[in-house]
């Protein structure tokens, strides 16, 4: 796979790597997504709208410079002003996360002040890099102040810095996200519209998504952080009607799988906690629409509760082959759960593409 380096949601030459119920792999246009829905299936989406969560200040104890990415909340409740963080030294989304600097030795009780922010460090969470702050001020402050201070959380292999208009899904609500949930990108108002006419239904949950690398292995180790998540009661009854009728659920990205597992599609507001992977029962989500996942990553990690062992190496193969793009912006896959008469399966071993070259 390569990287997709321009922050554009809908290229229209982007790609959709469909791995079937029974293993087989497809390679389609992404904008050909409904015609692998069928009637009574429900799509579910994470409408939250993206933060600007990175804050450049000062270290005021030693008056070091610091970059702080915001990682993580206990809520979605808008008073709710302790977050959990990351913190960098020197530098900004330029350098490769693994090559930034560390920060200043961290305590509790340190005030940084960002912009025209100051949080104090609550505590240390684990690591030298993260941290729990509070932001001092009335609550009204402080979510402009991050709203005229802060900038998109974003890496090293964009081509350019992304503005706000970059990382919002075309159904974004709720300001709650501390990285985009992507795999929303590939929505947009034609697709929905077209879902209707084929008895496909559509509806959302709202879930802080976490970032997705710190450049530390031991804090990456530790991803995905615990998220926030609000189910309403209409998205949990558009779930019991698709069941009802045979349909499946479709999650539009890991986020989306995360809360509705946590909460067994039940509404109400929780905090994903848990970690989805190969040893994960499934009780609510049938397939999920994401991003290209390389093996090792804990998206990767949560796509072995839908396919396990040569679906996801022959698909993993299929991407790199035909030089998918990967990352927030890149093409997407729709993975559905291996089931057959209700035991998971992995020795298929059809595929229905020929291969693909790279170009040169």
């Amino acid at each position: 796979m390569i990287a997709a380096v321009h922050p554009v949601q809908r290229p229209a030459d982007a790609r959709l790597l469909v791995v079937s119920e029974d293993g087989s792999i497809t390679h389609a246009a992404r904008s050909s997504l409904v015609d692998f829905l069928r009637p009574g299936d429900l799509v579910v989406a994470n409408d939250a709208a993206t933060l600007p969560a990175s804050l450049h200040g000062i270290h005021r104890p030693s008056g070091d410079p610091i970059e702080v990415r915001l990682a993580g909340r206990g809520s979605l409740a808008r008073d709710d002003l302790r977050f959990a963080a990351v913190v960098f030294g020197r530098g900004d989304w330029r350098t490769p996360t693994e090559h930034r600097s560390a920060p200043p030795a961290l305590a509790p009780g340190d005030r940084l002040v960002l912009g025209p922010l100051v949080a104090s460090v609550a505590g240390l969470l684990g690591h030298p890099r993260l941290v729990a702050l509070t932001f001092e001020g009335p609550v009204d402050d402080v979510w402009a102040g991050i709203a005229r201070h802060g900038r998109p959380i974003q890496y090293a292999y964009l081509e350019r810095a992304v503005e706000m208009w970059d990382v919002w899904t075309p159904i974004a609500a709720l300001p709650a996200a501390f990285e985009p949930p992507s795999a929303g990108f590939a929505l947009d108002w034609k697709l929905l519209a077209a879902l209707r006419p084929r008895g496909v239904r559509f509806a959302t949950v709202t879930l802080a998504a976490g970032i997705s690398s710190t450049g530390d292995p031991a804090l990456d180790a530790r991803l995905p952080f615990d998220e926030p998540y609000r189910i309403a009661a209409s998205t949990a009854a558009a779930i019991r009607r698709s069941k009802a009728v045979g349909g499946r659920i479709i999650a539009v990205g890991t986020t989306v799988v995360r809360a509705l597992e946590h909460a067994l599609g039940r509404a109400g507001i929780g905090v994903a906690d848990q970690r989805i992977e190969a040893a994960t029962k499934l009780r609510v989500v049938d397939a999920i629409l994401s991003g290209t996942h390389a093996p090792g990553e804990s998206h990767h990690r949560l796509l072995q509760a839908f396919q396990r062992g040569d679906a996801l190496a022959r698909a993993n193969a299929a991407l790199e082959g035909a030089c998918y793009r990967t990352h927030e912006f890149g093409d997407s896959m729709l993975v559905f759960r291996a089931i057959m008469d209700g035991i998971c399966r992995d020795d298929l071993k059809e595929e229905r593409c020929a291969p693909l070259s790279c170009p040169t």
